[in-house]
Formats: structure tokens, sequence, C-alpha cells
């Protein structure tokens, strides 16, 4: 299997450039609340590591278990590697319609224990037993519940061929580091759809200011929900500004490929290949992971993964029925108070820090204002793809954005 460390496949005659050359979607002048961190991404909150596994191989047809591959997967390290220190934490699912193992302990013992790792919705069950692995190898104790979530890369990715391995989990794991966070096509957002047009991994942080703590909210998503005709932007509907097509294939298949019942038709290479027609109802999931340095319990850590549905609803979204919007919130404040089910001190008293709640609202605009910018560089990064039986799924274009925008004076200069 062909393994690619920037996931970006080029199709329509269209040639892909490199991850770190991309803009993003500030440097595109996409209008912006909030002052983001030096980097812009969950690695800003002190301590977490950022890894991936990239996995693209084939073309054409799709045959199960051979292909073609658009998948991989994401992993996150709360103290980094090194440190096996628990994290407080919440989780909240705005709509069940997905998976994200482990939760049960983290919503009742408040505590996660674990990486999260982010893949395929047909490879959880192999990420999560490689991330056991992991543990045994490198923690001590004897049991653990690893947080692993998907979303579903059906349309690109032949999904029930189940390509991810638990070696390919060790590998993101192993590549995790502090840093800038690769975006788009990457890890287990590399075969997905966002708000119709390509989707995948996109990140964004906020920093408060000294009079509210001086903390920051780091926020990660694998962006694979919505349709086109909801997505907003700056408060736009910038997709109906813009020349589309519905679901296509760059090439005919003898006989010829459906999907849900449908016949495809051949891309337009003048237009935007989305990936539902304009009409369809929305699905799709994201899975959203919230960080903070603030000292926060974890009572407090559900409401602000609560507060991702906000920056959600700002980009359109309705959290609908076919959606699994799954979120999970940590704090890497207060180290070593509870480490969880291997706790040496379990039995002693511990003191801690904690915010009033009075004086959480900061870190809930931060939270929205996070994940509406994750989301939307998660696009801003992705690359056209083609994938199983040719469907091919665009990228949001760039300067028909910016077209948009300016048309609305919403365009401001890049920063």
């Amino acid at each position: 299997m062909k393994t690619i460390g920037l996931a970006l496949l080029a199709t329509l005659g269209l040639a892909a450039s490199a991850q770190a050359a991309e803009p993003r979607a500030r440097d595109l002048g996409v209008p912006f609340d909030g002052t983001p961190g030096p980097l812009n991404a969950i690695t800003d909150v002190p301590g977490i590591e950022v890894g991936f596994k990239t996995l693209i191989s084939g073309e054409g047809a799709r045959v199960r278990g051979k292909g073609p591959v658009r998948s991989g997967v994401t992993a996150i390290f709360p103290r980094g590697r090194a440190d096996a220190r628990g994290v407080f934490a919440g989780f909240f699912a705005g709509n069940g319609n997905g998976d994200m193992t482990g939760t049960h302990w983290v919503e009742e013992g408040g505590v996660l224990e674990t990486p999260i790792l982010i893949t395929g919705t047909g490879s959880v069950g192999v990420v999560r037993d490689a991330a056991f692995q992991w543990l045994a190898d490198h923690r001590s104790g004897g049991f653990w519940y690893p947080v692993v979530a998907e979303t579903a890369d059906f349309l690109l990715h032949d999904m029930p061929g189940q390509h991810v391995t638990a070696q390919d989990a060790m590998d993101a794991m192993a590549a995790a580091k502090p840093g800038p966070v690769a975006e788009g096509n990457v890890g287990g957002g590399t075969g997905m759809v966002c708000n119709g047009f390509k989707g995948g991994t996109g990140t964004a942080s906020r920093r408060l200011a000294a009079g509210d703590g001086g903390y920051t909210v780091g926020v990660l998503v694998q962006c694979n929900y919505g349709s086109a005709n909801g997505l907003r932007i700056a408060g736009i509907n910038v997709a109906r500004e813009m020349d589309l097509q519905p679901r296509c294939v760059t090439k005919l298949l003898s006989p010829p490929q459906v999907f849900f019942g449908q016949a495809p038709t051949l891309c337009d290479p003048k237009k935007l290949a989305i990936a539902d027609p304009a009409s369809e109802e929305h699905r799709g999931s994201i899975i959203i992971v919230i960080a903070t340095d603030a000292p926060l319990t974890p009572e407090q850590l559900k409401r602000l993964a609560r507060r991702g549905t906000a920056g959600l609803g700002r980009l359109g979204s309705i959290l609908a029925d076919g959606s699994g919007d799954i979120f999970i919130a940590f704090s890497t404040a207060n180290p070593g108070v509870d480490d969880g089910n291997w706790h040496a001190a379990a039995d002693k008293p511990a003191t801690l820090s904690r915010l009033p709640n009075a004086a959480i609202n900061p870190l809930f605009t931060a939270t929205i204002e996070g994940v509406e910018e994750a989301v939307i560089n998660a696009m801003i990064a992705a690359k056209t793809m083609t994938g199983v039986d040719y469907w091919t799924v665009s990228a949001l274009p760039h300067k028909p954005l910016q077209d948009v925008l300016r048309r609305h004076n919403l365009l401001v200069a890049p920063k």
C-alpha cells in the first residue's frame, strides 16, 4: 500500500502543491473573530502532540479489500507520548449517528487516560486495538479504554475493505509531535467530505486576553458533515454563488457505477463537483477535539464540548439526523491530580485549581470561534480528490470564495 505523508491527489487536470505552501483561511482574507495562538492550531496548547498516517493507493473500480484506498489515522496525545498522566475531560454528542469508543469512562470518571485517535468508520476496531497495544507497551497498568472516533469515508474510499491496519495506527502515534499541524487530505481525514466539498482535517486556536486569564483553547476537527447548500462562511451561503454540479465521475465504468441507486454523470471540468445534489439532505459526521490549558473540571469541560455545536451552527449545521456530531474536550491543567484507573495515589485527597463558572464565558467564545475556523481551514487545505469508481469531489475553490466574500464586502486583508 502506498503511503503519502501529505495526501494530495490531483484530479480534473489540477496539479497538487505541497501542504506547507498552501494558504489557510486567514491567508485568503476570510474574516474571523478572536485572536489565535502563534500556530493557530491545537498544538498551541502546551504539551499536545499530533501525528498522522495517510493512505492513498489505487484508482478505478472498487474491489472490496483491494481499493482504491483513501483513508488514514490521526493521533492526538493530550500531554505528549512521553507523559502518561491523565487529563480531566468531558464528552458530548450533538447528534449521535457516529462512534467514539471509551467515552463511557470519560462520562463516568471525568478523566481521559489515553490518546485520542480518529479514523474511518470501518477501521475503529483495529485502531482501538492498536491503541490498547501501544498503551500496554508504553504505559504501566493493566487495562485502558482507548478513545477512538470515526467519520465515514464511503464515497471516496473502499470503506468495506477495512484497509487501515494496526501498524498504520502505530505509525500515526509514532509520528505525533508538537508544532504545526497538517490539514486537509491527511490522516483520518484523507477521504472525507465537508459541506459538499472535499473535507478532512482542520485545526485552529484562540488565546484569551490577559484579563480573561490568558488561557489557550485549541481545536482539531475531522470534517465529514453537511451539505453545500447549507454551508455558511462569514454568514454567507457561499456555495449558492458558485458554479456547481451534483455528484459526478471523471470516468464511466461498464456497467456504469451506481451510488445509492443513482447513476452517475461525467464531471464537467469547468464546474465544481460537490458530493451531493443541492437538494439532498444533510448527511455525514464530524469529530471535534477541544483542548485547553485553563483549569476546568469534568463538568465544565462537558459544557465546553457542548459549545462546539454553536461553532457548527455558525457554519450552517443543523446537527442532522444522519450526522454524527461528536465532541470531546480536555484540560491539560492540574497534572497528576487524577490519572484514572491506575492513579498511584487514588486513596489520597488531591488539591486542584478550578475556574469559577462565572469566568468561563471567554472559553465558550474561544471554543465557538475555534470550531468555526478549524472547519474552514480543513476545507481550504483540502484538495480535489477522485476516489473509488471515479467519484470526484472538488475542493472549496480559493478565488471564487474570495470573490463571493468581496461582493458582500466581507473579505479582509490577510493577517
